[in-house]
């Protein structure tokens, strides 16, 4: 962690236009990630390990950092990742391309990565919010590396606006627990202090701060515009491991408060349905690339919390088997989100970087110039949308099968609706194979729609390398989930309490047949590619047609775009996505003889963030313009509002105390 911290550092030392220092920067971020990896994946065999504590400047403040299972499941996305996203950012990147802004995004993306790995080490209040407020604060720096654009710059303050609110709701929150407990330390909350009441107040407060982070859904507001205007390897770190500091965050706390009601599993599964839905739906109106995988990413994190939910359900029903699939699926979700999506934002990456634009419909045809990202896009995009024989599968289906026990158990009560959250998730899960087909499509097959696609070329060997790793782990997983069932089994027992019979996921899940059944998938789909190949070598040795109306060589503008492919699903859901459309004619029009282009745009905006806190903010500016004419400069009346300030504040402070004494009096 911090060899990662002063990676970034140790290569601004060397001057903004060296080449050296990026070098030994990136170099020293991969190795010591890479060790990080190694040191997680071996303490996923043991138990917690006691990191590092240090007493703070009052006997209360600790920083104080453990290592135990769940700590040691997340810290294998964070370097994992982290070291394919610099891999990838050394070609990507590059120092000679961004002489300004190259050495500020390498110290920061540093900064990051290793307070991800403090924020999951964390055991007490102290450390927890020291590594969370750096984390917040990198993650903007990186959001906003390319500051010169206003767009940059409006997703920067909005994401910074999202997380401190989240940071005051975990202020807010350890406050209580320090009150209740008299301690900062992780540790269980005792059942029978404090009442229900305050069990669902930092149950409320968790849920503000964590999951204003993951993006769940109405709190994602901030989510599509900040990956998006993030370079490609930081909206890679971004959406694979940012996002599951939330996850995680809820995970931890749950481990801390006593079990929950019925109602707050309910919730949470919920919740993930509407979010994955939300976000499917909200991606296939999208016409730049890397919004329509931050979308993605909404959905995804949708199944991890319906995984999660389902796990609450577990608990307060008293069946282990619902725990188990249910916690076993979201933690597996978590590893399989961060390897495909951290691909599909590389190899979006790859091609806007290859192509000179990230809007859909002015790609087109770049698998004829870059084969190598064509294919591993198109591995990410099978794998996010849950078909075998790759990773996504594997953990949505432990997720099915949870949720359909939930019925077949035959036990009564609330719980009984869960079930109706397995085709809901069938039905994300379609809608994404139509939104990924839609764009690989649009981005990659057909003829070239601008100059640029048709300029593009393969991205270098150090870009490829870190997407092919990404893919093996996606491949890995999906044909041999066998081997990381140990691993989930390590975890899964530390989110209930000691001594509590748990069944093996080895028992739940036919793993066998899942893999006989891959591996016959995979046979198949080798036997298709050669009859495919065969045909095309064919029909191009084939004579051409004398007359095939006119399509022997489609221009750009016969081709489907974007728009239209997905017009049906947007027009079926428009009364939620809402769509802009806007048409403008470059002279006179179509009513000529020879018609002069027309130019065609649509939108689908975010209804959150510019339907409700876009006005509700506009009107509190409006409310407030009265007051600028206090900022002003002049320092004697700023100092005249700090004395009417503390007045303030010691009439209030007596007229509390009098009400009180008061009240004891009574």
């Amino acid at each position: 962690m911090l060899l990662t911290a002063v990676s970034g550092g140790i290569g601004r030392a060397f001057g903004r236009r060296s080449s050296l220092g990026p070098a030994l920067a990136d170099g020293l971020l991969i190795g010591s990630a890479l060790l990080g990896v190694a040191v997680a994946l071996f303490a996923l065999a043991g138990g917690a390990v006691e990191v590092a504590s240090a007493r703070g400047p009052l006997p209360e403040f600790r920083l104080h950092l453990r290592l135990d299972p769940l700590a040691a499941f997340f810290l294998v996305p964070v370097f994992g990742l982290g070291a394919a996203s610099t891999l990838f950012g050394t070609r990507y990147w590059r120092p000679a391309e961004h002489p300004d802004d190259g050495g500020k995004l390498r110290l920061w993306f540093g900064i990051l990565v290793a307070a991800l790995a403090g924020v999951v080490l964390a055991a007490d209040a102290v450390a927890f919010l020291f590594a969370w407020e750096i984390m917040a604060l990198a993650a903007f720096f990186l959001i906003t590396s390319e500051d010169e654009h206003p767009d940059v710059r409006q997703a920067g303050w909005v994401y910074l606006v999202a997380t401190h609110v989240g940071t005051l709701a975990l202020f807010a929150m350890f406050g209580l627990l320090w009150s209740i407990t008299g301690s900062l330390e992780f540790q269980a909350f005792p059942p029978d202090v404090g009442g229900p009441v305050v069990g669902l107040l930092l149950f409320a407060l968790a849920f503000l701060a964590f999951g204003m982070k993951a993006g769940i859904v109405p709190m994602h507001f901030w989510l599509p515009a900040a990956h998006a205007s993030a370079p490609a390897h930081v909206s890679a770190l971004l959406s694979g491991v940012l996002l599951k500091m939330g996850v995680y965050g809820l995970l931890r706390t749950f481990t801390l408060l006593p079990p929950p009601p019925l109602a707050v599993g309910m919730l949470l599964l919920a919740l993930g349905v509407v979010s994955a839905l939300y976000g499917v739906l909200f991606a296939l109106g999208q016409h730049d690339l890397k919004r329509l995988l931050a979308y993605h990413s909404i959905e995804n994190v949708g199944i991890i919390v319906m995984g999660m939910g389902l796990a609450l359900i577990g608990v307060s029903a008293q069946q282990p088997a619902w725990i188990v699939l249910g916690l076993g699926g979201c933690l597996l979700h978590v590893w399989n989100h961060a390897l495909f999506k951290g691909l599909l934002f590389l190899a979006a990456g790859s091609a806007i970087h290859g192509a000179g634009t990230r809007e859909i419909d002015r790609l087109g045809g770049l698998a004829k110039r870059m084969p190598y990202t064509a294919g591993l896009f198109a591995v990410g995009a099978a794998a996010i949308c849950g078909l075998p024989p790759l990773n996504g599968f594997v953990s949505e289906l432990m997720i099915y099968l949870g949720l359909l026990r939930v019925g077949g158990d035959g036990i009564e009560g609330l719980w009984s609706v869960a079930p109706l959250a397995a085709p809901l998730l069938a039905m994300a899960g379609a809608l994404a194979i139509a939104c990924f087909v839609k764009a690989f499509g649009t981005v990659f097959l057909g003829p070239f729609r601008s100059e640029g696609a048709a300029a593009a070329h393969e991205s270098p060997p150090g870009m490829i390398v870190a997407m092919v790793l990404l893919a093996l782990g996606c491949i890995g997983i999906g044909m041999l989930p066998v081997f990381v069932v140990p691993l989930l089994d390590s975890v899964v027992p530390t989110w209930v309490p000691p001594g509590s019979p748990l069944p093996s996921l080895a028992g739940l899940v036919p793993w066998a047949s899942i893999m006989a059944i891959n591996g016959v998938l995979v046979a198949g789909l080798f036997v298709l590619a050669g009859i495919l190949r065969s045909r095309v070598r064919r029909a191009a040795e084939s004579p051409v047609l004398t007359w095939d109306c006119g399509y022997a060589r489609p221009r750009s503008t016969m081709a489907y775009t974007a728009s239209s492919f997905a017009d049906i699903l947007v027009s079926l859901y428009g009364w939620l996505l809402r769509p802009r459309a806007s048409m403008r004619a470059v002279g006179h029009g179509v009513e000529d003889l020879f018609p002069s282009p027309r130019s065609f745009h649509s939108a689908v905006p975010e209804p959150i963030l510019e339907g409700i806190l876009g006005p509700v903010w506009a009107g509190v500016r409006r409310a407030f313009l009265p007051l600028r004419g206090l900022q002003h400069g002049r320092l004697q009346q700023y100092l005249l509002y700090v004395f009417l300030m503390l007045c303030l504040l010691l009439a209030s402070l007596f007229s509390i105390r009098d009400a009180v004494t008061r009240m004891l009096r009574w």
